[in-house]
């Protein structure tokens, strides 16, 4: 029984799905994957379901009835983790934006002490490769807006390839997480820091999809830009919704 838990949340990835698979399961250490699907149309499902019968005891599958949002698909991965008593539990995308490899240095960091790892692009300069320079500087942009506004000193604070030790997302209420889109990962990680955990991050090449179509749009944006403010309000004015 391995005690490391990948969440890979899926739509309309039938491109990546089953070399992201491949690859993680090939690795030194003996990940399992859990696939979160939104009833993705393109039959994402059905590959992953094709791939269980090499990899059953490793490979798991979760479908939600249809397209919610990226971080409503990560909670229902992290209660599905917790449930399961996994003690290290990661976050990656499908389409190998993110190099499987890293996973094991995250895993490493965690073991080395750190409460969340989190595969940093910004850390040592700017580690991020065939984007358009108006999408480096909207990240980039945007990582440094969050921590002006809560003084949080992380560099990549919207980060999507993140370590958790169980212990973080058992002390988070995850049913408080209001964000769905990319701004999730601020929250999460905001919510984690709040609470005095340790957060470090280790420097990761981002490389763009090749395959696929992204889902960034102007409404995950916007929550991103407005809705890191209406965070910071309410983790001084309803303590509660944050404890």
């Amino acid at each position: 029984m391995s005690d490391c838990l990948v969440i890979i949340p899926t739509y309309n990835e039938i491109e990546n799905i089953e070399a992201i698979i491949r690859t993680i399961l090939d690795l030194k250490t003996p990940f399992h994957i859990l696939v979160v699907d939104d009833n993705s149309p393109d039959g994402t499902a059905q590959v992953v379901q094709e791939l269980q019968t090499k990899f059953g005891e490793r490979l798991f599958l979760e479908v939600r009835p249809g397209k919610s949002g990226l971080g409503k698909a990560y909670i229902h991965g992290f209660k599905w983790a917790l449930e399961k008593h996994y003690n290290y539990i990661f976050e990656i995308d499908a389409d190998f934006s993110h190099t499987p490899s890293d996973l094991l240095r995250l895993h490493r960091a965690c073991l080395n002490g750190a409460d969340i790892a989190i595969g940093s692009r910004y850390i040592k300069g700017v580690n991020v490769v065939n984007w358009p320079l108006n999408r480096i500087l909207l990240s980039y942009g945007a990582s440094w807006y969050v921590k002006l506004i809560t003084g949080m000193r992380v560099h990549d604070p919207t980060a999507g390839f993140v370590c958790y030790q169980r212990k973080v997302l058992e002390a988070i209420n995850l049913d408080k997480v209001r964000f769905i889109g990319y701004a999730f990962q601020i929250e999460m990680k905001y919510r984690a820091y709040l609470k005095k955990f340790n957060l470090k991050e280790i420097p990761i090449v981002f490389t763009d999809r090749v395959n696929g179509q992204s889902k960034m749009n102007t409404s995950i944006i916007k929550e991103a830009i407005f809705g890191v403010v209406k965070m910071r309000f309410r983790s001084i004015f309803d303590k509660k919704s944050f404890q």
